[in-house]
């Protein structure tokens, strides 16, 4: 009985008593076709034998029943798999070579807009006192028709200081506050140079003649914006790339003849160095706002892309910063040669259209002066800048139980979210947004009514761009700040950045009622709540919310 036992257990797993493996050779009788699907059977029993004895005989063990699997395949089975895997492979392939096609893309996730139609003939502007007009400079033709387009007549200060030398073609470094128009005094220079004096013969796609630098996705997308608004009638190829969005989709907007890239640093090295972008022959290199350049740390990454670039005095570079200080001429004195240096109304670093207004409150009190600022102000746009995310999410919890829905920027949201929420604060669909001082100098927005500084900003400089957002482009504009236990700290620097004191007010009695909350109203999950009220300085532990502070009748 043992034996049968073990002649059977032999059979079974296709051994001999030497422990050979016994492999089945079909008789050469068989016809052709039955030889033809063995090949692709041999590559899983090469692959079992690499994995040691035991998983070889297993294999060998399932071969012991290709007989029946071949007979199988009599029937059509095998063929219909072969036949069905060719037409898969194909479809693969055919997807592929799709999806490698040049796309023209524009800008990441929006389309070009339509082109207006060419007028016929340029408008008079009358002469002002005081101001230069766009038709005074020797701008090319088709540039003065977008200028035109875009409702512009006279220069800003900046740009009439700036626009003579840039179209000498000289180096250049300028500080404005942010809003005088510096972009556009760039963009239009360039735009002229680039149109007097085209290239001739064929160009190698993705090698731009400018360069434009910018510290954050929100300004590289609103310096292309301006780029095409103005450019719209000059024929010239402009690029936007930056991190966040699809990396693919943005390469193949390189491949294809530009004229113009604008990016961030980090993108614009990758694109470098995997050969999709080809920076030796770029003729004018912008680098805006270079301080926020230095302190978000992305000099060294502007340094390896000018080691791309040819040599200064063979390029054009320009640089322009809101706060452009010693310390930043002298890091990029080896970039420009012999620069003109100039400051736009440097008495002022923040316009003279902007109402400021600071209020002392307690940190329980100021969701419920913020209420108050939303019930009687009259407004287009409202801005509020908080220090921290954690804190800028309870405050969008707490408004929406008051029936305020407020969207929240800040540095982690997806980006393809952050521009659908930018687009519906540009369109007036939400009329107020919550942000972070990551979004602070990325938000360009005309007509913000307000800017509510619900935490100061612990960085004096960064009070000036926040309240920069308004009263833009000689408009009137308004700011108020929350002076609480923590942030009355920061109002010192303020103050002696901008060489004025501030009066702080107290809020009446009327400002700090807390209203009823909307019935049925809230957002669909509760923000997290944060751990500390104020900004980074910390403090005592908040309950922020505005239903459980002392109310004062």
């Amino acid at each position: 009985m043992l034996k049968k036992l073990k002649k059977m257990l032999k059979s079974l797993l296709g051994t001999d008593e030497h422990h050979k493996v016994i492999v089945k050779i079909e008789p050469a009788e068989k016809p052709e076709e039955k030889k033809k699907p063995r090949p692709p059977k041999e590559q899983p029993r090469r692959r079992e034998e690499g994995r040691g004895r035991e998983k070889s005989r297993s294999g060998e063990e399932r071969r012991e029943g290709r007989p029946r699997r071949e007979e199988r395949g009599e029937s059509g089975e095998r063929p219909r798999r072969e036949r069905s895997a060719r037409p898969e492979r194909s479809g693969r392939s055919e997807r592929f070579e799709r999806s490698e096609r040049p796309v023209q893309v524009e800008t990441p996730d929006q389309p070009k807009a339509a082109k207006p139609e060419h007028p016929a003939a340029l408008k008079e502007v009358p002469p002002a006192e005081g101001k230069v007009r766009f038709l005074d400079l020797p701008l090319h033709e088709e540039v003065q028709y977008g200028v035109q387009n875009a409702g512009f007549e006279y220069c800003t200060p900046i740009q009439a200081l700036a626009l003579p030398a840039l179209l000498e073609n000289r180096d250049l470094a300028g500080k404005a506050q942010t809003g005088t128009g510096k972009t556009a005094a760039f963009l239009l220079a360039t735009f002229t140079r680039f149109l007097n004096q085209p290239i001739e013969g064929e160009r190698k796609p993705g090698q731009p003649r400018c360069l434009v630098l910018a510290p954050t996705r929100e300004l590289a997308m609103q310096i292309h914006k301006d780029a095409e608004s103005l450019g719209v009638f000059t024929g010239l190829n402009n690029v936007v790339v930056f991190g966040g969005m699809d990396h693919e989709k943005q390469r193949r907007s390189l491949t294809r003849v530009v004229d113009l890239v604008i990016g961030t640093p980090g993108r614009i090295i990758d694109y470098s160095r995997g050969g999709d972008l080809d920076l030796s022959k770029v003729e004018v290199l912008v680098i805006d706002e270079a301080d926020r350049m230095l302190d978000m740390g992305f000099i060294p990454d502007v340094k390896r892309i000018v080691a791309q670039l040819p040599k200064k005095g063979h390029r054009q570079t320009l640089l322009f910063s809101a706060t452009l200080e010693d310390h930043i001429l002298r890091l990029t004195s080896d970039w420009l040669a012999d620069p003109v240096v100039f400051e736009s109304e440097p008495e002022h670093m923040v316009s003279e259209n902007i109402e400021q207004t600071f209020f002392s409150v307690l940190r329980d009190e100021k969701l419920a002066l913020l209420l108050y600022l939303l019930r009687t102000e009259t407004y287009d746009r409202i801005l509020i800048f908080g220090n921290r995310k954690d804190v800028n999410l309870r405050l969008q919890y707490d408004l929406a139980r008051y029936g305020y829905e407020v969207p929240v920027l800040s540095g982690d949201i997806p980006q393809d979210k952050r521009i659908k929420v930018l687009e519906k604060f540009r369109a007036g669909t939400d009329k107020i947004v919550i942000a972070t001082d990551v979004a602070a100098r990325g938000i360009h927005v005309d007509d913000i009514s307000l800017v509510v500084n619900y935490d100061l900003p612990e960085r004096a400089e960064d009070y000036v761009h926040r309240i920069g957002r308004t009263g833009r482009a000689g408009h009137t504009g308004k700011s108020v700040s929350f002076l609480c236990e923590y942030g009355a700290y920061f109002l010192p620097d303020i103050e002696k950045l901008l060489g004025v004191q501030f009066p702080s007010t107290q809020p009446t009695e009327e400002m700090l009622q807390m209203p009823e909350p909307v019935p049925g109203a809230g957002p669909a999950r509760p923000a997290r709540r944060p751990s500390f009220s104020g900004g980074r300085s910390g403090g005592r532990r908040s309950s922020g919310r505005g239903d459980s502070r002392p109310r004062r009748r």
